[in-house]
């Protein structure tokens, strides 16, 4: 397989797209953290390290205005889970002419600065990275560097039934792009307590 040649700035795409249960159904990237949402932050973080952003979710787009960015619905009905957000990504960054996209979660407001450089540092032939933490590794899957090519490959196998991102990563060559633990730069929020502990970190 040839090597996949790394683009500077390649797009990425903020994974937005699930139900938010254990947050009362709410956006959790609305939410705010200091002065602004969570996505804001992500954003923010987003904007010195990818090329274009655009924002996955499913529902009315229009409350995701304020932020300038395309929003992209799953390509497939019944929150498939985030393996559709990724194939969403997928097809917007192929039509940008794009080789890769990177994902990130709206969730997750302290990951790395530099989080796409070592992405593409860890890539491998496949040009296919996954954030990861430890030896074991302890994955971070919606955290990644997805080559574009494999969006037939996704899209049949979540017609088929496949919602483990993990599996169907490393089945396609996926290599773990390894960051410290220290501050849990991968810390999600996915319940109001730990909206609140985000609130308290932010703050310090």
């Amino acid at each position: 397989m040839e090597p996949i040649m790394q683009e500077a700035r390649p797009p990425g795409v903020i994974l937005a797209g699930g139900r938010s249960q254990r947050m009362g159904g709410e956006d959790k990237g609305l939410r705010l953290l200091g002065d602004k949402s969570m996505i804001e932050h992500v954003i923010a973080r987003m904007m010195p390290q990818a090329g274009r952003l655009a924002i996955n979710a499913n529902g009315d787009a229009t409350r995701f205005a304020g932020f300038g960015l395309p929003v992209l619905p799953d390509p497939l009905p019944g929150f498939p889970g985030p393996l559709a957000g990724v194939l969403a990504a997928m097809d917007w960054a192929f039509a940008l002419g794009a080789h890769r996209v990177v994902t990130v979660a709206a969730d997750t407001p302290f990951f790395p600065a530099d989080l796409i450089l070592r992405l593409q540092q860890a890539d491998g032939p496949a040009g296919f990275s996954l954030a990861a933490t430890g030896d074991a590794p302890d994955w971070h899957p919606t955290f990644g560097l997805w080559p574009v090519s494999l969006r037939h490959s996704l899209r049949r196998d979540l017609l088929a039934g496949q919602r483990k991102v993990i599996s169907w990563a490393l089945q396609h060559g996926a290599r773990p792009a390894l960051f410290d633990t220290v501050d849990d730069p991968f810390f999600n929020i996915n319940t109001p307590d730990d909206l609140a502990v985000a609130r308290l970190r932010h703050d310090l």
